[in-house]
Order: structure tokens, then sequence, then C-alpha cells
């Protein structure tokens, strides 16, 4: 497959290197920044992002971009008819006007906070077990996550999902809280805290914690490598099932849609 890059920071080289490691072309690299990116805009330039694209050939497009320029990117390549696969995080109040851009111009999107293939499974365990643990009201239950120091958004995408796939398990929380306590927490509040430091490429865990014990599941990231791996896989399914009829144009999918 040909293969545009929407963000050419070191998780743009790391999904290039990927890519090309699993048979594919990549035929446009596309930043505001990096020198050498194949073309170089400016920022908040949605004509020229789609048109390096258009003219690459490319056969579909990973957005690995930034929070501040995700919308903007999003907007210039979905009516370009492209099968788009998403993994900037940030965006989430404004899923539904990309839902609608979708249906309006027949585009295909996939976004996910992370496309590693081993978070994937965790979120499953973690809604299960938060099923099983609210059954016991002794056990309260609290999400924590750890990022390198350059991450731009705080709680990360996958901790959010984290929290969501929590509260799906366990109907009890049903408000996450991001900042510190200054009194006691009610108990419906699920506590999403969050670590910024050196170079951790991404630590989830969930605490279930009772008077005689505790439980904490944990998923931890070596390195980028996965996040960049699953995202060329969700690109190939995306595309695959678009062609094979099992998914349709014009809508936005998560990583829930290939499992």
């Amino acid at each position: 497959m040909k293969i545009a890059l929407v963000g050419y920071g070191k998780m743009g080289h790391m999904i290039e290197s990927c890519a090309k490691v699993m048979g594919h072309e990549v035929v446009a690299t596309v930043d505001v920044v990096a020198q050498d990116a194949t073309n170089l805009v400016k920022a908040g330039d949605g004509e020229a992002v789609a048109l390096a694209v258009k003219t690459s050939g490319a056969e579909g497009v990973i957005e690995f971009s930034h929070p501040t320029a995700v919308l903007g990117n999003l907007k210039a390549l979905i009516p370009l008819g492209l099968p788009v696969v998403c993994g900037t995080t940030g965006w989430a109040k404004s899923e539904a006007e990309i839902e609608n851009l979708c249906a309006a111009t027949n585009g295909a999107c996939m976004r996910s906070s992370n496309f590693s293939i081993g978070v994937n499974m965790f979120y499953k365990i973690v809604e299960e077990a938060a099923r099983i643990m609210a059954e016991y009201s002794d056990y309260d239950v609290a999400v924590w996550e750890a990022h390198h120091n350059q991450k731009a958004d705080s709680p990360s995408g996958t901790a959010l999902e984290v929290a969501r796939r929590v509260m799906l398990g366990n109907k009890s929380k049903t408000e996450m809280v991001f900042d510190a306590f200054h009194e006691k927490p009610k108990a419906n509040e699920l506590h999403v805290s969050s670590t910024r430091i050196g170079a951790v490429p991404g630590t989830h865990t969930v605490f279930f914690d009772s008077p005689a014990d505790s439980i904490e599941l944990t998923h931890r990231a070596r390195s980028r490598a996965g996040f960049a791996k699953g995202s060329v896989i969700a690109l190939e399914k995306l595309c695959e099932k678009i062609d094979n009829g099992t998914l349709s144009r014009g809508k936005l999918y998560g990583m829930e849609d290939l499992f």
C-alpha cells in the first residue's frame, strides 16, 4: 500500500520504519517543522496538507501530529476519500464534528487514543475486572498514568479510555476527576491522575483497593514501536474491511471495530 504520513515527528519516523518493514511504501511525509519531511507546510494550511497527500498517489493516510493541528488536518484529509487513521489525541470533544464530516463527504476515518494491540486488550481486561469488582463495595478504584515530559496533553487519551472502561464496568462511578482532591472524594468520583517525567513511553495502571488487599492492573509500553506498528495494522484493516464491505464509508471508527 502507498501511505502518506501527516505528522513527521518521532512517532511519524517510527511509523515510516514499521510501514516499510511491513512491505508498504511511504509516498509522502507532511509536517510543519521537520526539515526531512518531503512536504513542509505552514501551520494551519489545510489546503497544502490536502494537496501534498492528493498528489502523492497515496492509498491511505496515517495522521500523528499535535492536538492543536489535528482537527484542521482531518478536515483537509477526510474529503479526499482516502481511508484515514488518526492517532493524535486531545480532540474527543470534536468527535461528533468529524463524524458528521465523514458522513457528508463519504470519508472513512479510524481514530484511537492508542493503536497498540496490547493496550486494546488491556481495555477489555480492565472493563471486565471493573465489572467483577463492582459487586464488592469494599473495593474502590482509581486510574493513574505516566508519560514522557514532551507529551502535550494530560491526562493521556489512553487513560481517558481506560477510565471510560472502568465506568462501563462499575456503574457506581459516574464522574472522572483529574485535579488533586482538597476534600474527601465522593463515592461516585473516579480519580484519574497523571505524571509527566523523563522519557516514559507510557504506563497505565488501574488500582482496586480494599481494607484487606490491593489489586493492580498495569500496561507498560517498552517503546513507541507498538503504537507505530498498530497504526499501520489499523490502516491495513480499515482498507481491507472497506473493500470487502465489512465496514462502510461515511463513518468514524475506533479500534473496537477491528476486534
